[in-house]
């Protein structure tokens, strides 16, 4: 990993300054982003508001059952994935559909992304890791493998 960037949040206004903030940055490059944490960490509270800050008019949901949400009425498309459902079968039969995912100017979101080998995931991505403190508190931790990564990480300072 490149480096490391950690962010203590009190309340949930926090939490959604942080995700406007790396909305802004993503919005003119696209990403690939692993969203990894507990159950009730925040993964999908995260998205909504990274959605909502990149003017995503759609409602925003997790897409665990259906394991992809699309959202196509934002600034840039937004891929939302979650890989809880699936086992490593599964996650081997989406895993052209990953990397497809990741080229462009668009957003990809893949929660429960740590369910995936390594070698399934692009190489340049974000990591987001979003740790349960309290009720309201939430440490969202970004880190990045790859360059383009990097230099987004490197923007939310």
């Amino acid at each position: 990993m490149n480096n490391m960037i950690s962010f203590l949040c009190h309340n949930i206004s926090e939490t959604e300054k942080i995700a406007k903030k790396f909305a802004d940055i993503i919005s003119e490059t696209g990403a690939f982003v692993c969203l990894h944490g507990d159950i009730g960490a925040g993964k999908t509270a995260f998205t909504k508001f990274v959605c909502k800050h990149l003017n995503v008019q759609q409602k925003v949901t997790s897409p665990s059952f259906v394991i992809l949400n699309e959202y196509k009425s934002g600034k840039i498309p937004v891929y939302h994935f979650d890989l809880y459902r699936l086992e490593n079968e599964g996650i081997s039969t989406i895993s052209e559909e990953l990397s497809e995912y990741s080229e462009g100017k668009i957003l990809t979101m893949v929660e429960w992304a740590e369910f995936s080998p390594d070698t399934e995931l692009p190489f340049d991505r974000v990591i987001v890791n979003i740790k349960f403190l309290s009720d309201t508190e939430r440490e969202i931790s970004f880190s990045s493998i790859g360059k383009k990564s990097a230099n987004i990480i490197n923007k939310l300072v």
